[in-house]
């Protein structure tokens, strides 16, 4: 059975699975993204958006999106979840959902996060929710398919 702990405030998963979530952690996820997107600081656009993402060793990171009236300085809620993850140490991921208030579709991460998620890999899932909990299960490299990433930086021209 899944069990969800605190501890400084991130939130661990425990979840026997090695690379994929069961389905009891993927529902536990989605409520934490749904409760991080109620912090999102959007007084321009009123569009709330949170994240809940899931490191490889089950330690869980939230995000919302917060604006600010220059509005390219504002964050997105994947990138906030993704940073606060990597200045804690971590780098390899299983699992990002994102949540917000839209209820006729499914919310997908913008361009810009989708290039900040494969930063850390392709081959991680990303659930793409709704209001009432439903989800569509993609992996970054569905998302953002031939991306640019760290590896072409090392490339031989």
């Amino acid at each position: 059975m899944d069990e969800l702990k605190s501890s400084r405030e991130v939130m661990t998963v425990k979840d026997n699975s090695s690379g994929h979530l069961s389905q009891d952690t993927v529902k536990k996820v989605i409520l934490q993204s749904q409760e991080a997107k109620k912090q999102a600081y959007c007084p321009y656009s009123k569009f709330r958006v949170g994240a809940a993402l899931v490191t490889i060793n089950n330690f869980v990171f939230t995000g919302c999106n917060v604006e600010n009236a220059c509005y390219n300085l504002g964050v997105c809620a994947e990138r906030n979840a993704i940073s606060k993850a990597v200045s804690e140490g971590h780098r390899r991921f299983k699992a990002i959902a994102i949540a917000s208030d839209k209820s006729d579709q499914f919310i997908s991460p913008c361009g810009g996060c989708r290039q900040f998620m494969r930063e850390f890999g392709t081959d991680w899932d990303v659930y793409l929710t709704k209001v009432d909990g439903s989800y569509k299960k993609m992996t970054v490299d569905e998302l953002l398919p031939t991306a640019f990433g760290p590896e072409d930086l090392s490339m031989k021209i």
